[in-house]
């Protein structure tokens, strides 16, 4: 086996834009290398900014056992759909977000544990989820008691819109929150202590694994801290040039249109294995 990979016993991936094709969709020959690498014995972890819900059935689709990270770290779900951890952001915090007359041009979406809730309907967001099992409700947020919610995040066509929002959203609130963007249309924030990387240390430590024994895939900036911990971070051609430029010493491959995770994984882990 190449030396480079000898140790690696643990194989982590992002979903959307990874995993998943432009179809939001895992291919037969990704469920196909994911279940040989299941059969070596590798321990497989998704990390995910979806919600449980929403990711649960897709998680189920590659056809093996999988830890499952959602809602970027505030979520462990055990290869038997058992919760192991789980964090939410409080109401209040929450509101000293939404009380800052944010714009109705931007969706803005609160994760619940049961349902998501939003300002308004978008169909892109919708388009999202292939099986509606988490549904969005709308409401006005001015009229919810409780706005607690393991995650929030803005919508919007124009990115740099977005980054205008962050800008003006972290002059006050940079000590408790953290955001990424896990798409250039998605802005997500978490409370400062929610990260995937973090969530998948729990899950190594409990296995008896390490980052050194990793391997993770990941296009967006809420995968940056994952990609940088684990022996060896890929970065899919399809990412956002911005993640590319900010971490220039990790290998880019193939898209997720192309079965980029599975083709790498199928080359120097799989078909190396003795």
């Amino acid at each position: 086996m190449n030396s480079n990979f000898a140790n690696i016993k643990v194989v982590i991936s992002d979903l959307d834009g990874t995993l998943l094709n432009s179809e939001h969709q895992i291919s037969d020959y990704t469920k196909a290398v994911f279940q040989q690498l299941h059969g070596k014995n590798y321990l497989i972890i998704v990390a995910t900014g979806r919600h449980h819900l929403d990711a649960l059935p897709i998680v189920e689709s590659l056809g093996c056992p999988v830890y499952l990270v959602t809602s970027n770290g505030a979520r462990i779900h055990s290869p038997t759909k058992e919760l192991l951890f789980s964090f939410d952001i409080e109401s209040d915090s929450i509101k000293s977000i939404l009380d800052l007359d944010i714009d109705s041009e931007f969706t803005t979406v609160l994760f619940k544990e049961n349902v998501w809730q939003t300002n308004k309907e978008n169909k892109k967001l919708n388009s999202f989820q292939t099986v509606m099992n988490y549904p969005p409700e709308i409401v006005d947020f001015k009229s919810v008691e409780d706005l607690s919610a393991i995650k929030l995040f803005f919508t919007h066509n124009e990115h740099h819109k977005l980054v205008e929002l962050k800008d003006k959203i972290l002059e006050d609130h940079s000590e408790e929150f953290h955001h990424a963007f896990s798409l250039p249309f998605c802005l997500e924030f978490m409370d400062k202590s929610v990260d995937k990387s973090v969530a998948i240390s729990r899950i190594l430590e409990m296995e008896n694994y390490t980052f050194e024994e990793s391997i993770s895939f990941g296009d967006g900036f809420n995968d940056e801290k994952m990609l940088l911990a684990t022996q060896k971070g890929l970065i899919m051609s399809n990412a956002v040039e911005s993640l590319k430029n900010k971490l220039p010493h990790l290998e880019v491959i193939t898209s997720n249109d192309n079965d980029g995770v599975a083709k790498y994984l199928s080359e120097k882990i799989v078909k190396t294995v003795v």
